[in-house]
């Protein structure tokens, strides 16, 4: 999909500019025409041209916060089953939001649905805020008349995944914390601290211990290149980053190898495996067909190879065979998963086996995540003892030399 930046006038008079994704230009006419729209300009929006490692740090940008998009989920389902009209009830959620760039969308999404355009086409028009899985259920929820319902589900879907990002990220943020701590420590020894206390012995004329002999070597190459080695770190991420995002072939390596680490590599896999789970479950139990709920599936895995696993499935799925049979093939996922999914399929609860399979490895993550957390704690202070240690120890030998000296 490419995306195309267009000046249009709306149904109800206004010009506006924003950026629509399509395969060609055609077909991105077409679409606008087909929400009533004359279009006055449209061109391909050169965006990728602009990623790097800062691309996206802009301190004027204000990004919809996904709590805010959780509680618009929840708030908008509560009012259209309470018989509130789906306009009036986007107006009383303008007013409430005090993000203006939120209240700026959420007053899009009413003037275009007054103009006639349903609220999922509204919504595509914000690929930013609103992601291709939403706007999928949203549209199933249109066409079967469960719109409360699928709002509802998108809430309790996106606070689960918060949930377990925010499980995640707090007990992976405090070893993080004391690794970059100990680096930092490691660092200014090297580069402030053992350059003056080699002065100091060179000014004495003293014969220096081996090990402090190694360490003033040590910090004297890391005073002269520390900030070479700081820079070509950061180039080199941010080169590696670029190739990953446009080189499929490279990302699907990484991604590859990623799940095949020894600690981590299963960790990245259940929650793989919980994401996906969850996100079919969400669709299906909303009424979006299997395979392009899937297709949506597939493009919101964050994996590569599982994402090319999902997209086989859907392949085989669409020649007659069950969603089990591709994922037991692959290797991918785990066989209790692919038990119970062909156990959801048989009995016709697919989508309940699949929420379930999400619940049981939301807690599988959980426990790996104090796993791997417990593991890491004690590594740290071993960095610690030995490297901030042997440096102290190190810098001290030579005064044992010098008391000896005055002593004899």
């Amino acid at each position: 999909m490419v995306k195309y930046l267009y000046k249009a006038i709306n149904p109800s008079g206004k010009v506006v500019s924003d950026i629509m994704e399509a395969i060609t230009q055609k077909e991105a006419i077409e679409k606008l025409k087909n929400l009533k729209y004359t279009v006055i300009e449209i061109k391909e929006a050169k965006i990728k041209s602009k990623s790097s490692f800062f691309s996206n740090i802009n301190p004027f940008k204000k990004k919809v916060k996904s709590i805010d998009i959780t509680m618009f989920s929840r708030q908008l389902a509560t009012l259209i089953s309470s018989g509130v009209p789906l306009v009036q009830g986007l107006g009383i959620l303008e007013e409430q939001f005090e993000s203006p760039s939120f209240k700026e969308i959420i007053r899009s999404l009413r003037l275009d649905i007054e103009s006639g355009v349903s609220i999922s086409e509204a919504m595509k028009k914000h690929p930013n805020v609103f992601s291709e899985l939403f706007v999928g259920m949203i549209h199933a929820g249109e066409v079967g008349g469960i719109l409360d319902q699928v709002l509802d589900r998108l809430a309790t879907y996106l606070e689960s995944s918060e949930e377990l990002k925010a499980k995640i990220k707090g007990a992976m943020s405090y070893p993080v914390v004391v690794s970059l701590v100990a680096v930092s420590a490691a660092i200014i020894m090297l580069t402030v601290v053992v350059p003056r206390f080699a002065g100091m012995f060179k000014d004495m004329g003293v014969a220096l211990p081996t090990p402090t002999v190694i360490l003033m070597k040590v910090a004297d190459f890391a005073k002269k290149y520390i900030l070479f080695f700081i820079f070509g770190g950061i180039i080199f991420f941010s080169i590696f980053r670029r190739i990953y995002k446009s080189n499929p072939k490279v990302r699907f390596f990484v991604d590859s190898k990623m799940l095949k680490l020894p600690i981590f590599g299963d960790l990245i896999k259940k929650t793989s495996v919980a994401k996906f789970t969850r996100t079919l479950g969400t669709l299906v139990k909303s009424g979006v067909p299997i395979l392009q709920a899937l297709e949506t599936v597939a493009k919101t895995a964050g994996n590569r190879l599982i994402e090319e696993t999902i997209l086989k499935a859907r392949e085989s799925i669409r020649e007659g065979e069950r969603i089990a049979e591709p994922l037991k093939k692959s290797g991918v996922f785990p066989p209790m998963v692919v038990q119970m999914i062909s156990v959801g399929e048989e009995t016709g609860q697919l989508d309940s086996m699949l929420i379930k399979i999400a619940e049981f490895y939301d807690k599988e993550v959980s426990n790996a995540v104090e796993s791997l957390t417990g593991m890491i704690e004690p590594l740290i202070i071993v960095f610690l003892g030995l490297v901030v240690g042997g440096m102290v120890v190190a810098m001290y030998l030579p005064m044992f030399t010098i008391a000896s000296a005055i002593g004899g």
